[in-house]
């Protein structure tokens, strides 16, 4: 039996086909599609399919001193933050994840929103 969330739904392929659709959603969003404005998404999708497979389980690392680091010059919204996560559990839900796994992802990246959302 796979251990992982990230064995058990595909790996790699099947967390880049997430991010990408996660990513059309980021970008059609009033709230948060401004913030990628300038960013190059290529690079970016790369980057988060690494870390949503480490938050499943995969052999990615990202730390939260990194996250921090990375998020700090965007001045992150608590707004935005929790449409990220909204757009994400929905994009997970389409992907027909359970919903005990689609929970223990975003309980993951809501416990990493101390090193992401700057509130002034």
């Amino acid at each position: 039996m796979k251990s992982t969330l990230f064995e058990r739904y595909g790996g790699f392929g099947t967390v880049h086909k997430i991010v990408l659709d996660f990513y059309d959603r980021v970008l059609d969003s009033e709230v948060v599609g401004a913030y990628f404005e300038d960013i190059d998404m290529t690079a970016l999708v790369d980057h988060q399919t690494k870390f949503i497979s480490q938050v499943m389980g995969g052999p990615a690392s990202y730390s939260n001193e990194i996250l921090e680091q990375v998020h700090a010059s965007h001045r992150i919204s608590q707004e935005a933050f929790d449409e990220m996560a909204r757009l994400l559990e929905q994009t997970l839900v389409e992907h027909s994840f359970k919903p005990e796994d689609v929970r223990a992802v975003i309980t993951d990246i809501r416990g990493r929103q101390s090193y992401i959302v700057r509130s002034s």
